[in-house]
C-alpha cells in the first residue's frame, strides 16, 4: 500500500523510532508529542535490522534512526529501507539520523535528503526538523517541489566518515561481456547501467554489455555524484544527461546524450529534477 502525502499540517503522519537505548526514545517520543501532537508513533525498533522490518511492516512516512545501532547500523539501515522502497515503487520516507556524533551531522545533513537529532533530543533543534519534515512532506509531488541530493550520496559520505578506513575504493572500470569476449570499459565513458533478474546492461555512446553485478552493488561502488539511482533497476551518468520530460502518464523520463533509449524515473526520485 503506497504511503499517503500530507497536504494540510495537522493530518496524522505516522513514524517509526529506531534507538538502543529505551530511555532515548522514551525521550524522544515525549519530546515529538511536545513539537507535534498530530503524529503519531506507529513502531519503535531497538535495532537496525528490527528498525527495517518495521518499516515494510507499518510503511511510515518518517523514520528516526540511532546513527549507531547494533546488528545494522542507521545508516546501513537507512541503506535496505531506500531499496526495499524502490523495489515497491513507494515514496521514500524522511529519514531523521540520531546521533550523539555532532561532527557526523552537521555538513552532510545540511544538504537536506536527510536531518538528524542530536542526542538528547531538545525541542527548539526538534522544532526545526520537524518543519523541515513537514515542509518536504507537503510538497511531495507539486511543483514547487525541493529537489535534494540522492539519498545514497548522504549515506555513502555518513559511512565513510564514521568507518574511514572501511570506505570502498570506487569502481574505475567494468569488465563486461560483450559476445564472446571480455570487455574493459571505463566508468567514466558508461552512460547507464539497465538491470534484469539476471544480469545488468552496460551502456556507453558505442557499446553494449552484460554484467552479472545488480543495481544495489553497483549503487556502492560507484561514485554517487556521478551515478544516481532513478529506479530500482537504473543508474545513470549524471554528466550525461540531456533532458528530463514527462510522458502523457505524468512520469518522467530522462533523455541521454548519444542514446536513443528513454529511462522512467521511480516516483522515490521524482524530487530529484525540480520543478518537472
Amino acid at each position: 500500500m503506497p504511503m499517503t502525502h500530507v497536504n494540510t499540517p495537522d493530518r496524522t503522519v505516522r513514524a517509526l523510532i529506531a534507538d538502543d537505548e529505551r530511555l532515548m526514545r522514551d525521550q524522544l517520543r515525549t519530546r515529538l508529542a511536545e513539537v507535534w501532537p498530530e503524529l503519531q508513533i506507529v513502531a519503535e525498533a531497538r535495532n537496525g535490522l528490527e528498525a527495517v522490518e518495521l518499516t515494510a511492516q507499518h510503511r511510515p512516512e518518517v523514520v528516526f534512526l540511532d546513527i549507531r545501532m547494533p546488528g545494522l547500523t542507521g545508516v546501513e539501515a537507512a541503506r535496505q529501507i531506500a531499496q526495499m522502497m524502490l523495489h515497491d515503487d513507494e515514496l521514500l520516507p524522511e529519514i531523521v539520523f540520531i546521533t550523539a556524533y555532532d561532527q557526523y551531522a552537521v555538513e552532510a545533513f545540511e544538504q537536506g535528503a536527510a536531518d538528524y537529532v542530536l542526542k538528547p533530543a531538545e525541542a527548539q533543534r526538534l522544532k526545526v526538523t520537524v518543519e523541515r519534515i513537514r515542509k518536504r512532506l507537503d510538497s511531495r509531488g507539486t511543483p514547487d517541489e525541493v529537489a535534494a541530493p540522492p539519498l545514497q550520496h548522504l549515506l555513502h559520505q555518513l559511512a565513510a566518515k564514521m568507518n574511514p578506513g572501511a570506505a570502498p575504493a570506487r569502481l574505475q572500470w567494468i569488465q563486461a561481456s560483450v559476445g564472446s569476449t571480455i570487455q574493459m570499459i571505463p566508468v567514466d565513458e558508461v552512460l547507464f547501467f539497465v538491470s534484469d533478474e539476471k544480469y545488468t546492461r552496460v551502456q556507453t555512446a558505442k557499446t553494449e554489455a552484460l554484467i552479472r553485478k545488480p543495481i544495489k552493488e553497483l549503487v556502492d561502488e560507484l561514485n554517487p555524484e556521478h551515478f544516481w539511482q532513478i529506479h530500482r533497476s537504473t543508474l545513470v551518468n549524471v554528466r550525461e544527461i540531456d533532458s528530463v520530460t514527462r510522458d502523457d502518464r505524468g512520469r518522467q523520463i530522462v533523455s541521454v546524450r548519444g542514446h536513443g533509449q528513454k529511462l522512467e524515473v521511480s516516483r522515490s526520485y521524482t524530487g530529484l529534477f525540480k520543478g518537472m
